[in-house]
């Protein structure tokens, strides 16, 4: 068993080496559920079957040990210090061997993490700025896994609905294009929505959205100021960032499900959000590939809702609830 533990952890050591220099992407939740699955394998193996044939093999040496005294002291011989040596060698026998310590031992701890990492909150980590000045880049933030409803881990199917998302939810969802990459943007349609993005206005039916300006952001990254918004979305108020000199250039050969659904023209893009999919946005609008681009999120492709910093460790402020 050792061996074949040894196998086992080589395998992990190249799978993840792999996947940190980007010689295949992982899927972390498949890998979760992998190792919570071989070290509950370990340790059924270890309560049913090691653990009691190391208790044995223990008990016999002090049975023996004990009746090896016995039989000395009826001929009037001591034993001396032999219950100490008895002792240690009971021990050893019930120690855990290392290949049962780094798996069974691991069992708790790893199936405590997949059940919170799956049906309650899982971090992410912000690696772009285009939900600048909502979430900055290397922002740490918790996911809310339930809230849209509970889905089994991997396969992600919905089991059990809760809410829906509404306009102006910060959702985490995997890419549409490739669904090993997770996103994060604001829902700005639901479905059946209308949804327009021209002469960099949004507007939901044919209403706009709700816009004042306000101080300009600094960007620490940039090293520049950006104009600043606080936009409304139904009871949701949130900041965005769009400069009225920059046109966002939208791609009109972009083919995505339902691009028949979207008429593009030199002043943006409007599209009817389809039954089951919902329409996508960055805060930071001119620099943000969102639904504009690529098209509508399905359901089954929600992850989340994002609601949490929990850590920045360039700026420990940023830490706190967002909208």
């Amino acid at each position: 068993m050792s061996s074949l533990t040894g196998v086992l952890y080589a395998i992990l050591v190249a799978y993840l080496g792999g996947w940190y220099t980007g010689y295949w992407s992982g899927n972390f939740s498949l890998l979760l559920f992998v190792l919570t699955l071989v070290t509950f394998v370990y340790w059924t193996a270890e309560r049913l079957y090691f653990a009691p044939r190391r208790a044995a093999a223990a008990q016999a040496v002090q049975s023996n040990a004990a009746a090896r005294a016995a039989a000395l002291e009826q001929r009037g011989i001591a034993t001396g210090n032999s219950a100490a040596g008895v002792a240690e060698a009971r021990n050893e026998l019930l120690a855990q061997p290392w290949w049962l310590d780094w798996t069974a031992g691991l069992f708790p701890v790893i199936l405590i993490v997949f059940l919170l990492r799956s049906f309650l909150f899982e971090p992410f980590k912000i690696p772009s700025g285009s939900m600048i000045p909502t979430l900055l880049v290397g922002d740490l933030i918790l996911v809310n896994k339930f809230h849209y409803g509970v889905r089994l881990p991997v396969i992600n199917k919905k089991i059990i609905a809760n809410h829906n998302p509404e306009r102006g939810d910060v959702m985490v969802f995997r890419y549409p294009k490739d669904t090993s990459i997770d996103y994060i943007k604001r829902v700005v349609g639901l479905p059946g929505d209308e949804i327009s993005y021209r002469n960099q206005r949004l507007f939901v039916n044919g209403l706009p959205a709700a816009l004042q300006p306000l101080a300009d952001f600094y960007d620490e990254d940039s090293l520049r100021y950006e104009p600043q918004y606080s936009e409304k979305l139904g009871p949701i108020e949130h900041r965005i960032l769009m400069h009225p000199q920059r046109q966002l250039y939208l791609p009109q050969n972009e083919t995505f499900p339902f691009r028949d659904n979207c008429s593009y023209s030199g002043d943006g893009v409007t599209c009817k959000v389809p039954a089951g999919h919902y329409f996508m946005m960055g805060d930071n609008r001119d620099n943000s590939q969102d639904s504009r681009f690529w098209g509508f999120v399905p359901d089954e492709n929600i992850v989340g809702r994002a609601f949490f910093v929990w850590m920045n460790f360039g700026n420990l402020g940023r830490i706190g609830p967002f909208h």
